[in-house]
């Protein structure tokens, strides 16, 4: 299990592909980790070097004491991709994980080479929101908004299927120490005008039954980005990559070969 020692936590990551390979940056959503991207791997082009983190306080990376700073979560990916050495990486951002790429290609643009935005949004809710998701967490751990999280993430067709319990799995077994903290990160996160400000190849992915992060709402936050592209995935929910990863990988995969991000030759 390799482990990125950083400053103020460990981190759990896994690293694909060969060492000369382009990178490719997976950053998971609230209430994920990394193995919600290994449907994926299989399907995308030969030759890239893979990074997955697991966020502080989800999957196997430490589970520091809440609330947590988007700042904080940014400073982890920084930090990480420094150590392991990638540099113009293509970053994936679902949700959560959309926010720390955003951020991260505003902090650091030497390591973004381009962005892929999925169910995700420069600011998502408002502070009231979050901090009643937050008190229920607190009270009865992830069971107690397991419900009303999962009918607006996912189809209605995908739920009743016996390829959704690994997804339900995932969700209940988040710590919900970090789930409170990473809420609390994305709370207190406006990033429309840092956003705004950014110029390099992106495309925004939107699943057509996403009760979180509706279509128009993904696509105007890539739109905020000039020369953004817009994907629709039909039939899928707020993580279009677990119910349509054939269409998903398609769409990152033409992302890719357009910006020139693939192995020489």
């Amino acid at each position: 299990m390799p482990l990125a020692f950083l400053p103020d936590t460990r981190l759990h990551y896994r690293l694909d592909g060969p060492g000369d390979g382009p990178a490719l940056v997976l950053v998971h959503d609230l209430g994920g980790d990394l193995a919600m991207w290994d449907g994926l791997l299989p399907l995308l082009p030969a030759g890239l070097r893979v990074l997955r983190p697991d966020l502080r306080g989800h999957g196997g990376s430490d589970v520091p004491e809440a609330p947590y700073a988007m700042g904080a979560l940014v400073r982890d990916a920084e930090r990480l991709m420094d150590q392991l050495d990638l540099r113009e990486a293509a970053v994936v951002g679902a949700g959560l994980g959309g926010m720390v790429a955003l951020a991260l290609a505003v902090r650091r643009f030497d390591l973004v080479r381009g962005l892929v935005l999925t169910g995700t949004a420069a600011r998502l809710g408002t502070e009231a929101q979050w901090a009643e998701r937050i008190a229920q967490v607190r009270a009865g751990g992830m069971a107690a908004i397991y419900g009303g999280l999962a009918t607006r993430m996912f189809a209605r067709a995908f739920r009743g299927s016996p390829a959704f319990e690994p997804w339900r799995a995932m969700i209940l077994a988040t710590p919900p120490e970090g789930y409170a903290g990473c809420a609390a990160a994305v709370s207190g996160t406006d990033l429309y005008a840092p956003t705004a400000g950014l110029r390099l190849p992106a495309l925004a992915i939107a699943g057509s039954e996403d009760g979180i992060t509706p279509p128009d709402l993904v696509r105007e936050t890539g739109a905020l980005i000039p020369g953004s592209r817009f994907a629709l995935i039909r039939g899928a929910g707020h993580w279009p990559f677990a119910e349509r990863p054939g269409a998903f990988a398609e769409a990152l995969a033409g992302f890719l070969t357009g910006i020139g991000h693939g192995p020489p030759g």
